[in-house]
């Protein structure tokens, strides 16, 4: 299980540009890396385009494993939005988990895009401090 998740500015904005995009539908996508560190954010779009539940477009997600093989990355976490909440995984989130990995849920309060990551397992979540790194 993943404690802390290091991510860069870069990573974290990348990020947010792209849930505050696709609102007020709910957007996901990939992040690739190495451990607990992201190298890279991959944006998915939303097969379902709903603004309460989302499922990765099936051949972006096949184009994003194979980017990750042929990079030697692994897959670290997954983000999605909740445009109009929770702040904080849903019982749909848990129950369709499909990987032991950090799962970053973004939403807003007042037009403020925040976001908090989740590790899930077996019906159960436990919050994961999302670091975001200093620029170098």
């Amino acid at each position: 299980m993943i404690k802390i998740l290091k991510l860069k500015p870069e990573h974290w904005q990348t990020m947010r540009r792209h849930v505050a995009a696709q609102a007020p539908l709910e957007a996901c996508g990939l992040l690739a890396g190495k451990q607990d560190s992201v190298e890279t954010v991959l944006r998915v779009r939303n097969a379902d385009q709903s603004p309460v539940r989302y499922r990765m477009d099936a051949q972006e997600q096949y184009n994003a494993f194979m980017w990750l093989d042929a990079n030697e990355l692994d897959l670290v976490g997954i983000f999605h939005s909740h445009p109009a909440g929770p702040e904080t995984v849903s019982p749909t989130d848990i129950a369709e988990a499909a990987y032991e990995v950090v799962h970053i849920i973004w939403s807003r309060k007042n037009q403020i895009w925040n976001a908090r990551g989740f590790w899930i397992e077996k019906g159960y979540f436990t919050e994961v401090t999302l670091q975001v790194l200093a620029e170098q």
